[in-house]
């Protein structure tokens, strides 16, 4: 009898520090952004956006408050996890409360991306939030495609918050646009978006040039989706003793390369019965749209259009040899469920395939890859916001894990459920690959 207590205590005791874990666990998850110390105009915003104010994800409930704090901040977490949002509130607020400072001769914020299309959505994002605040902010997007007259009308003012690339900073120094003096003066916050992206994308000399320029004072915020030896760059470039917040570290648990929410099935076919395969899926409405389809080349984005096509499956392509406003207009009518097929083609892939092919690639190199080559800042697999897309199917398999993990980050964002589907050649390399990176596949 008393050995039937000594076993019930230790139960016991385990069993309250469970419930106490789990109180904990739930006080956390119900913190809203009111708790976190966000203005009530962002608050407002937040809901006019239709975004629940009770719910901000980890990475935001870590992150806003050591920004609001003024910190240097080093966030990795994965894709539709909400880091956007994560560093955008907060640099808001934080100007908000500055707008009526000195006159300033440069902006306040600069954010920093890797391609042309995050530097859209980010502009719009901000523009968005600013307008639902009614303040008196301005926020403008500079591409490298601008000529210095249109450059230098955008930065009169001058507005608070510029969205570019650093090509495009490096255009705006050397044009004289912008002033390096101007910018030690009024630089408050600097904001790299996707910066494990940015060094790969060819970036590395036009930081190494703004960042002669950056005050000591200035708060540097570096976002990313990876941990790699780019992102250790950076941070060793510009950061000062920095908070890392990674996803496991904000959660409390392991992190997953893929969430839980993405079911994930595969597909073992020969490479001739592909088609077959994936007009099945489609026809017979197997999966649920909309559905993001990706090609590791730009002719077999082109070829399976026109093969869906031939069985009334209306789709688009998107890839690096469309020009950007074509992209852009695709990409908008996908997000406004115009049609529920688009066929992305994975340039980095495309880029690998060439670098291993060699002398004999750059041989039969043709002018359509040669297009492809002059926008380098197009990147489908990360830096574009598909909206509600609840399908990725991968027809042709990614090189790498990595490649997989960004490619399925496209469906399951935030906290809604998506599926892939992956069309595998009896590849055993590339599926060994992606299955250290993920598990719970369906075959």
């Amino acid at each position: 009898m008393s050995m039937a207590k000594t076993e019930d205590k230790p139960a016991q005791e385990a069993k309250q520090k469970e419930e106490i874990k789990e109180e904990s666990e739930e006080e956390e998850e119900e913190q809203t952004f009111e708790q976190l110390g966000l203005d009530p105009r962002l608050i407002r915003a937040l809901n006019k956006k239709e975004i629940s104010v009770t719910k901000p994800t980890p990475i935001q409930r870590v992150a806003i408050p050591l920004i609001l704090e003024g910190k240097d901040v080093v966030a990795r977490a994965k894709t539709g996890s909400g880091k956007t949002l994560a560093y955008l509130l907060p640099l808001l607020q934080k100007l908000f409360a500055s707008s009526g400072s000195s006159r300033k001769l440069a902006p306040s914020a600069f954010i920093l991306v890797p391609s042309g299309e995050l530097c859209q959505q980010v502009h719009k994002e901000v523009s968005s939030l600013i307008d639902s605040c009614k303040v008196q902010l301005k926020a403008v997007q500079l591409t490298t495609k601008m000529g210095v007259s249109d450059l230098r009308t955008a930065l009169a003012g001058p507005p608070d918050v510029i969205v570019t690339t650093p090509a495009c900073v490096a255009k705006c120094l050397s044009a004289g646009a912008l002033q390096s003096s101007s910018i030690n003066d009024s630089l408050e916050i600097l904001v790299l978006d996707e910066a494990d992206l940015l060094l790969s994308f060819g970036y590395e000399d036009d930081l190494k040039a703004l960042t002669a320029f950056v005050p000591r004072r200035c708060q540097c915020l570096l976002m990313s989706a990876t941990s790699s030896a780019d992102v250790d760059k950076l941070k060793k470039l510009i950061l000062h003793n920095p908070y890392i917040l990674t996803l496991p570290e904000v959660e409390g648990v392991k992190d997953e390369a893929i969430p839980k929410n993405v079911q994930q099935f595969w597909i073992s076919c020969s490479n001739q019965d592909k088609l077959l395969h994936i007009l099945a899926l489609l026809k017979l409405e197997l999966v649920q749209k909309k559905v993001l389809i990706f090609t590791n080349s730009i002719d077999m984005s082109f070829r399976l259009k026109l093969f869906l096509e031939k069985f009334g499956i209306k789709s688009a392509v998107l890839n690096a040899e469309l020009p950007q406003n074509s992209r852009l207009h695709i990409l908008e009518e996908f997000n406004a469920g115009l049609f529920d097929y688009l066929i992305a083609t994975d340039d980095n892939e495309t880029k690998e395939k060439e670098q291993a092919g060699g002398s004999l690639a750059e041989s039969r190199k043709s002018k359509r890859h040669a297009k492809q080559r002059l926008d380098s800042e197009f990147g489908v697999v990360r830096g574009i916001d598909f909206k509600n897309v609840h399908t990725v199917i991968n027809y042709d398999m990614p090189l790498s894990a990595a490649g997989y993990v960004h490619r399925i980050g496209r469906t399951g964002r935030g906290y809604s459920t998506g599926a892939s589907v992956s069309l595998d050649t009896a590849k055993s390399v590339t599926k060994v690959a992606v299955r250290e990176a993920s598990s719970g596949f369906e075959e």
